[in-house]
């Protein structure tokens, strides 16, 4: 087959502060979200196109870290299925897509967000080549491609802060795809850092989609709903103003909150371990004696993410590496902080 093209794209995980759960229509959020792009944690896909000599309407195929994945390949096929009415390049071109993380995916780290924003941002980085797409408005473009696949995907492709559903504050905010949060904030907030706890890194026992499907008919959904988007005005107003103290209790509000909904399903789950408990309980006692600016927040998955201002890391990482690390499988942990968003790594056209 001939090779017509290759293209490939660096796409951050993104943690949320304010929690996306629950879900409604074509993958459109019940509430609206607000996450941080991470720097060291993400997703390179490359993406080689090869003239199809198939009739498929999607032919592809597709190697994880090296390797066949077949579970993968099922996820991304559903994906790329829902995109044909959108992208030219599928029913042109068969694809061979390579992709690898810098860090343990299935976990609770967003894996899927930085997974399918890379392969969206190849996707229409060809389309805009292949001269069957502008460039205006690329990525909110991609955003709304990337929700198909993964909703917190759609946040991936910004650097910084991003907001994801309708928020009548910010204009421009919009259920069907991400914006960049671009309004000023505190100091305190320009230069967070995220120190991720690996307590487990094993696959989570209940998928996000599963999780998703549950808020249905949840008891406590519509409250949850409200509270997420109270608990987003308050967020803001506190980044904005310098509140460190504010900005933890609704953090760590959102995470537990999140993790509520979980264990009152029906049928109810956890994805907790007692490691994760030992933690967030250590950060309280050691915020309450030191008085240092540090919270933590909770993605679905065991791992705690622990937030705090680059200028706090004179006590906190000391903290981190003798009284948290112990927690963790072989007493890994990720220093991340706050990232620039996706990176084009590749862009050849023969």
């Amino acid at each position: 087959m001939k090779e017509i093209a290759q293209v490939s794209w660096k796409s951050p995980a993104n943690i949320a502060f304010i929690k996306y759960w629950g879900k409604h229509g074509n993958q459109l959020p019940q509430n609206p979200s607000l996450s941080m792009a991470l720097d060291k944690c993400f997703t390179e896909t490359k993406v080689v196109l090869y003239e199809k000599v198939t009739g498929a309407a999607v032919d592809f195929d597709f190697f994880f870290e090296g390797k066949k994945n077949e579970k993968f390949s099922l996820r991304i096929a559903d994906f790329l299925n829902k995109l044909t009415d959108r992208l030219s390049v599928l029913d042109r071109y068969k694809l061979h897509i390579e992709s690898h993380n810098s860090f343990p995916h299935s976990a609770g780290i967003a894996s899927s967000a930085s997974a399918l924003s890379a392969l969206a941002l190849c996707m229409g980085s060809i389309e805009i080549r292949l001269g069957t797409k502008g460039e205006e408005n690329f990525y909110q473009w991609i955003s709304e491609l990337a929700r198909i696949g993964s909703g917190s995907a759609s946040r991936s492709v910004y650097g910084g802060f991003s907001v994801w559903g309708q928020y009548d504050s910010l204009k421009g905010t919009s259920d069907l795809y991400a914006t960049e949060f671009t309004s000023p904030v505190h100091k305190h907030f320009q230069c967070l850092r995220d120190v991720i706890l690996i307590v487990d890194k094993r696959q989570k026992e209940v998928s996000s989609s599963l999780g998703h499907s549950l808020m249905n008919g949840h008891p406590y959904a519509a409250a949850r709903f409200e509270s997420a988007r109270k608990n987003l005005t308050e967020l803001v107003n506190a980044m904005q103003r310098g509140d460190f103290d504010q900005f933890a209790f609704i953090l760590e509000h959102e995470a537990l909150s999140l993790h509520a909904m979980m264990m009152t399903a029906n049928p109810w789950f956890t994805l907790l371990a007692p490691d994760s408990l030992l933690i967030i309980q250590k950060i309280r006692e050691f915020r309450r004696n030191t008085e240092a600016k540090i919270t933590f927040t909770i993605d679905a998955g065991p791992n705690i993410h622990v937030i705090f201002p680059a200028e706090e890391d004179e006590i906190v990482r000391p903290f981190i590496e003798n009284e948290l690390a112990a927690h963790c499988i072989n007493n890994q942990f990720i220093v991340d902080n706050i990232g620039n968003g996706p990176e084009l790594l590749l862009d050849e056209f023969n």
